[in-house]
């Protein structure tokens, strides 16, 4: 049976995927890290290897020959497949901090959203795409020591009023993805609440500074330049923390607040 297989570099990060069949095999090159070069041969030891194959009538996801999940599609396996790969690539990171919180360009300066898993950012991102953003993460905002966020472009994972998640690529929300760091300008840590109101105060940056460390996935006695890195990025970025409605009124909040410079 033959083998389709690519590998890639994410970051500090060697992947490999592979499949059984070219169905499959069109679903991985679609949500690994799509804007990442792929290697056609195998070059090193890979420190993550991702495999859907095709058994009977299921479709079966397997990380370092474990297998994880099985579907009766394989689309319905690519949310399990992003958060594998997730915990790989953010654990080995080495000069980039993370910070789960959703990122998106705005002008010439990066718009963070932080907040824990499940708390509304990627719909607040998809939003923000739709208005003309320019996409860098709807899960973790990379920081380096100079405090600017690169992108980390995963597909996003949406619910769109579904229990289950499903993947959807930038050029989906006519949105393109970012290619460079820039500095970062708003950081806004929202709560969601059903049928709550737009209530947001402004917040000093040491508050700020203390919002993206509990939200950083990093031990801080193992990232010991962490702090230094997120100071410069709370610097020069304006601060808030409230609550917020649902995406679609909230974005329109969010805009006013920051000037809307899309």
């Amino acid at each position: 049976m033959p083998i389709y297989a690519f590998e890639m570099r994410a970051f500090d990060c060697d992947v490999r995927v592979a499949a059984d069949c070219l169905e499959t095999y069109t679903v991985l090159e679609r949500y690994v890290f799509p804007s990442f070069p792929r290697r056609a041969n195998a070059t090193c030891k890979a420190d993550i290897f991702i495999q859907i194959d095709r058994v009977a009538n299921q479709f079966q996801l397997s990380v370092d020959g474990v297998m994880v999940s099985s579907a009766a599609q394989a689309n319905i396996l690519v949310p399990d497949l992003i958060r594998a790969l997730d915990d790989v690539v953010i654990r080995r990171l080495t000069e980039l901090h993370a910070v789960h919180a959703g990122a998106v360009l705005l002008g010439e300066q990066a718009l963070l959203l932080p907040g824990i898993t499940h708390a509304g950012k990627s719909s607040l991102v998809a939003e923000l795409l739709r208005r003309g953003a320019t996409y860098f993460s709807d899960e973790y905002a990379l920081i380096d020591s100079a405090g600017r966020v690169h992108p980390y472009p995963r597909p996003l994972l949406l619910r769109n009023g579904s229990p289950e998640q499903s993947p959807w690529l930038p050029a989906e929300c006519n949105a393109h993805t970012g290619d460079s760091p820039v500095p970062i300008g708003w950081i806004l840590s929202l709560e969601y609440l059903p049928e709550n109101t737009w209530s947001v105060t402004v917040v000093c940056q040491s508050e700020a500074l203390l919002i993206l460390l509990r939200n950083t996935p990093h031990i801080l006695s193992e990232s010991p330049n962490m702090v230094a890195a997120f100071q410069l990025a709370v610097g020069g970025a304006k601060c808030y923390f409230g609550r917020r409605p649902e995406a679609d009124e909230a974005v329109s909040r969010i805009l006013q607040l920051v000037g809307s410079p899309l």
